[in-house]
């Protein structure tokens, strides 16, 4: 060994970069990541690439791949802050793999991207166990990722995340706005909380306005204000493929950044319009306490958070029992919001929510 080699490893050190505590990162994580695995999963963790089996696509008549892509945003910081990192990685499948199954695509494998200040092995390797987790509710495989140290960048305790996830659909049961018809009926699915958007109108309400620290006990919400930001989001992936095979479905939507009309009205014809009624649900107390504490209007609240409904499906009447029997049974409550109508596409939300 030369003296240049030899001195390469310390100059990295050096420069901030820990490359035996990402080794050690690696070695943490790939208990979790092994339970994710799905049998069309080829190889094992630290590869260069992951490798998915695509015969297990002959099956299709005619496949078609979808992928969806994404990040967790600023909820990240609730977590740094609380010192919790193993539920941030539901967040991140939750807002990829939902994205995806809204077009009756399954999704197959995952890939996940941590950026760092400096690398924690423990904390990197509770991240991972969360995705890994959320992947294994999701039905599909975490088949890599990777994990880059940014030191000067990051601080040595921030970090963000992001993934990115490929499914499949056949043709013929692609869900989508060219299949909704007026007289289908809005079916609400509950969210768990805030998700993982708006988080930014949400830590301006608590923190700067009104000065709310996380370990402060909130009496609507029945915990700190940290446990409550901190609810994982809900993933939908088993439960709406579910319900694609059980009904004649023809469209659903997640409902993420810009609210439940402006989601609901990405699968809207432009012929036809939806009305929902707010009386239908009453949302989380989270959503309350943003508005009434934080001065917040409606339609702005509206307009950001998901207002306590986490997807929805177009669905025809007489599905609708076996619709909400079908997501009962893969526990997540849903309800009657609303029904498509003639229209221009857009989405109207009618009257009010019970207390508000």
């Amino acid at each position: 060994m030369t003296n240049s080699q030899a001195g390469t490893p310390n100059a990295y050190a050096e420069a901030g970069v820990d490359i035996v505590a990402a080794d050690l990162a690696v070695e943490l994580m790939k208990e979790s990541v092994a339970k994710s695995r799905r049998p069309e999963v080829m190889g094992g963790l630290g590869g260069f690439a992951g490798l998915f089996d695509a015969s297990a696509l002959k099956k299709y008549e005619r496949p078609l791949l979808a992928t969806s892509t994404d990040g967790v945003g600023t909820k990240v910081d609730i977590a740094r802050k609380m010192d919790k990192h193993d539920t941030i990685g539901f967040d991140l499948v939750g807002m990829v793999v939902d994205d995806l199954v809204v077009c009756g695509a399954e999704p197959l494998f995952m890939t996940d991207y941590i950026a760092t200040g400096k690398v924690v092995p423990e904390r990197i390797a509770a991240i991972v166990k969360g995705i890994a987790e959320a992947c294994t509710e999701a039905g599909c495989a975490l088949v890599g990722g990777e994990t880059a140290e940014h030191p000067g960048l990051l601080a040595p305790d921030e970090y963000d995340v992001a993934g990115a996830t490929t499914g499949v659909v056949d043709a013929h049961r692609l869900l989508g706005a060219d299949k909704v018809v007026a007289g289908d009926i809005v079916i609400a699915m509950k969210a768990s909380g805030l998700h993982s958007n708006g988080y930014s109108l949400a830590r301006h309400v608590f923190f700067t306005k009104l000065g709310w620290e996380l370990d402060r006990q909130v009496d609507e919400l029945g915990s700190t204000l940290g446990e409550e930001l901190l609810i994982p989001t809900k993933i939908y992936a088993k439960a709406c493929l579910a319900l694609a095979d059980a009904t004649g479905t023809h469209a659903m939507a997640h409902i993420t950044g810009g609210g439940l009309a402006n989601n609901l009205a990405r699968v809207m014809p432009k012929h036809l319009s939806a009305t929902l009624d707010r009386a239908s649900w009453t949302p989380q107390p989270i959503f309350d306490v943003v508005r009434t504490a934080g001065g917040v209007d409606q339609a702005s609240l509206e307009a950001t958070l998901n207002c306590g409904v986490g997807m929805v499906s177009l669905t025809p009447a007489g599905d609708v029992d076996t619709a909400i029997a079908t997501l009962a049974a893969h526990g997540v409550e849903a309800w009657v919001a609303g029904e498509v109508v003639a229209g221009d596409g857009s989405v109207t939300l009618t009257g009010q929510h019970p207390g508000w």
